[in-house]
């Protein structure tokens, strides 16, 4: 069916069910940041192939929620399928409650169906209260699958495979212990685990199930006296269910879960709002057991990072570190101008061609696996969009001077990484002093975050002003979060700590991995981002007047060189000078060991210290 045909079939299932309107959001079962496509449902009924979207179908009308990132891809991928593109980043677009309270006028049929494996318990619940005050009924409905009948693909079927010990640093026993603490904490003898990433982390497994994220698609329930998996047989081999045998998990097949869950034997099972889906929720027998909303245990566990991860995400940056110092110094020679006319060479490249040639770069370093995400590759203007996603269709060629805004990252059985590094690409005479001006203040507030040190307690949302400082002093800001979570062989971006304006009541631990990455967007001329990794530990030295509290630092974990030619040191005090200068020179120490000789000399080179 094309879309026109899938809307009809909807339209009329949707009649006979008694339902005005369905919603369509872009989202799985498991709250994932990426999806299978067995579950690309929005994309299936609109066309919109973007990450991020929500359509709305009535029996007159069809509409696409998605944000400004998105915009002109929407706009030629719904041409034709009578779908309206709805701009949720501007200020004046309603959003998909007030809009279907708008037009539900005085219809009879007042219900809104969507399917209640895609939205979480705590989403599913904030939504039905803002319909029902508008005067209309949410319903749980699949209306989706009983038509995405032909051509669906499958659910994956990558093999489960256990992650070691001596790359966790923790048994499985020793963590379904600490959960089971945590559950008597609460009064609760359940707990229901439907993120990928929690599944992974509790039972050291891991998968490819999902792009980007080592993870496996499933469910698991841990109780008091055992612990179950729910995943599809086709991906246990021999050798899998050797595995969970030995840690004494059991297994039943992956739809299993919502009988499962009917037939429990426990007294009140605790589950988290914002990760376990409805679907899941509404098979709970309540008349048997009462339910607990509460964060994960096992979120905030994770989020700790023992002492073997930490070693592990060292090694992992040591080579990040090398393919980078080889990606860069490829990047020099190839645009070298002069070089390049003396060799007559006319080899044209692009941001979809440069995010190739380092993930080349990468793929050359043991144990590494994948990217973390897709490269972002941003030349010039296309650097001011922040998610900015260049498509060999529609990406720019990299000719003459300018800014080149990247940001990637590597997944290594050692650990995960995530680094940007903003560079000028051409001849350094050539770079305004307004570029030098904007750069340098970025850095400074990214050296800022980087020599914080704070009591034990503090949130990362009372850190967010220190990278901040600069750019507001000057009437600049950013609009994204200035530090996330980092996971470990997993998630990208983990939780519950971050560094961002909005108020997060969760403290910044010793073992948290975050990111420090202020930036700097101007509209069709450049974006400007400096990320590295940062370690939250405990502070040793505090001096002969410390009050004898507990305080906190962080240990800056990624090991690559910063653009000197992009700075204007007259903007940098002589102490924040030292620390790029002693940066530099760590970076010098551990990298250069693990180059060849003209590599180590190239990257000497750019390691040199700045005049104070």
């Amino acid at each position: 069916m094309n879309i026109l045909e899938r809307l009809a079939a909807l339209r009329a299932l949707m009649k006979a069910k008694g339902v005005w309107a369905c919603i369509v959001p872009g989202t799985d079962p498991h709250a994932s940041e990426y999806m299978a496509e067995h579950w690309t449902e929005m994309s299936w009924i609109t066309g919109f192939l973007g990450e991020t979207g929500t359509a709305v179908i009535t029996q007159d009308q069809a509409l696409l929620w998605t944000d400004s990132r998105y915009y002109l891809q929407a706009e030629a991928e719904l041409k034709g399928t009578t779908v309206e593109l709805m701009r949720e980043s501007d200020i004046d677009c309603p959003s998909i409650p007030e809009w279907l309270c708008k037009a539900k006028s005085e219809r009879l049929e007042a219900k809104v169906a969507v399917n209640p494996e895609m939205y979480s318990v705590n989403g599913y619940r904030e939504l039905k209260a803002t319909l029902e005050e508008g005067g209309l009924e949410l319903v749980s409905i699949d209306l989706i699958s009983p038509l995405w009948t032909e051509g669906r693909p499958a659910i994956p079927t990558s093999l489960l495979y256990e992650y070691e010990e001596k790359y966790t640093g923790e048994s499985v026993e020793s963590k379904l212990t600490r959960v089971r603490q945590a559950l008597t904490e609460k009064r609760c003898d359940a707990l229901v685990v439907s993120a990928l990433d929690e599944i992974g982390w509790l039972l050291n497994i891991r998968g490819k199930d999902v792009d980007y994220t080592p993870c496996l698609i499933s469910y698991v329930v841990v109780e008091m006296d055992k612990c179950t998996i729910f995943v599809a047989p086709s991906k246990l081999d021999d050798a899998a269910r050797a595995y969970l045998n030995r840690i004494h998990v059991c297994v039943q097949d992956y739809d299993q879960v919502f009988d499962y869950l009917k037939d429990i034997n426990a007294s009140s099972i605790m589950y988290d709002g914002n990760k376990v889906n409805e679907a899941l929720f509404e098979s709970i027998n309540c008349q048997l057991s009462t339910v607990h909303c509460s964060p994960s245990p096992v979120l905030k566990m994770q989020s700790v990072k023992n002492a073997t991860e930490l070693a592990g995400e060292r090694l992992a940056m040591h080579k990040d570190a090398v393919a980078l110092t080889r990606f860069l110094r490829w990047l020099e020679n190839e645009f070298a101008g002069e070089r390049r006319e003396a060799k007559g060479e006319k080899q044209e490249h692009t941001e979809i061609t440069l995010a190739q040639k380092l993930g080349e770069f990468r793929a050359m370093g043991e144990n590494y696996t994948d990217d973390s995400f897709c490269t972002i590759a941003g030349w010039k203007g296309n650097g001011a969009i922040v998610h900015y996603h260049a498509t060999p269709e529609e990406c720019a060629k990299i000719e003459g001077d300018g800014v080149l805004l990247l940001d990637s990252g590597g997944q290594y059985l050692d650990g995960t990484t995530d680094i940007t590094r903003t560079i000028w690409v051409g001849n350094p005479a050539n770079i305004p002093a307004a570029v030098k001006r904007d750069y340098t203040l970025v850095l400074k507030g990214h050296i800022a975050l980087a020599c914080a040190r704070f009591p034990k307690g503090t949130r990362g949302n009372q850190l967010d002003v220190l990278a901040r400082q600069f750019l507001w002093a000057e009437g600049m800001t950013y609009g994204h979060g200035t530090g996330h979570g980092v996971g470990h062989f997993m998630g990208c971006h983990e939780g519950p700590q971050n560094i961002r304006t909005d108020n997060n009541p969760n403290p910044l631990q010793v073992g948290n991995v975050c990111s420090d990455e202020p930036g700097l967007y101007r509209a069709n001329e450049y974006g400007i981002r400096i990320e590295n990794l940062i370690a939250v530990r405990e502070s040793k030295n505090l001096g002969a007047h410390a009050t004898g509290e507990t305080f906190f630092e962080f240990e800056t974990l990624t090991l690559c060189p910063y653009d000197t030619n992009m700075m204007d040191l007259s903007r940098m005090t002589a102490e924040e000078i030292a620390w790029v200068n002693n940066y530099h020179a760590w970076v010098y120490a551990e990298v250069a060991p693990l180059l060849n000789k003209e590599e180590a000399a190239w990257l000497k080179e750019k390691c040199m210290p700045l005049a104070v």
